[in-house]
């Protein structure tokens, strides 16, 4: 199964790599970890958005539509897929303190990138999942001049559904470590890695993306 990382392919070089990237790979089902921004997508692809996404896009596709050019997209929104014998789950949104503890009708304009307090707690109840997608990261995997960017919610779905496998975006960069019983690797950006994971044993194998 082939899995992405950030792709920003509302730029033509990032869709010519996102493109080239499900080329290479050939894989018949994919993952990618937010920040997409192209949705017309050439095999089935489960996603989560990150926080540069069509957000008109983004609300269709969470109330079940597939709007013009969403074609084999699938949004991941405190919700599960099961995919060749492995159940996924994905939070969509990044964090933002001042909107938190909104109701997600009350997020409006680019503030609906967010994820509520109602998608955590949303999260937290799935059961059964093998791997988790996050655009935030936990705490822990990555440290900026004395100052860890990660999310204490996404620690507390860790701590409630204790996944084989977590999944992480947004930071364009391959990062590994493990969290209580579950491993967690940050995503390299689409346009200079992708990845093929192993349902069978949920590894990881990593490949150079190649030129467009």
């Amino acid at each position: 199964m082939l899995v992405l990382g950030d792709a920003h392919a509302v730029e033509p070089d990032r869709r010519r790599a996102l493109r080239s990237a499900y080329e290479a790979s050939g894989a018949a089902t994919a993952l990618q970890l937010g920040d997409l921004m192209y949705y017309d997508l050439p095999v089935p692809t489960w996603f989560i958005a990150g926080n540069n996404e069509d957000l008109d896009v983004i609300e269709a596709l969470r109330a079940g539509e597939h709007p013009p050019g969403t074609e084999n997209a699938n949004l991941l929104a405190s919700t599960t897929v099961d995919l060749e014998g492995v159940r996924f789950a994905g939070l969509s949104g990044n964090f933002a303190p001042t909107q938190y503890h909104k109701s997600r009708a009350n997020l409006h304009g680019d503030r609906r990138r967010h994820f509520v307090r109602d998608d955590v707690d949303a999260a937290k109840r799935l059961e059964d999942v093998d791997v988790l997608l996050s655009h935030e990261a936990p705490n822990g995997l990555l440290q900026y001049e004395h100052y860890d960017p990660g999310c204490d919610q996404v620690d507390d779905i860790l701590d409630a559904l204790d996944p084989d496998l977590c999944l992480v975006g947004h930071h364009h960069e391959h990062l590994e470590m493990t969290y209580g019983d579950t491993r967690v690797v940050g995503l390299d950006a689409a346009w200079r890695s992708y990845y093929d994971l192993d349902t069978s044993n949920l590894t990881l194998e990593r490949f150079e993306t190649p030129d467009a």
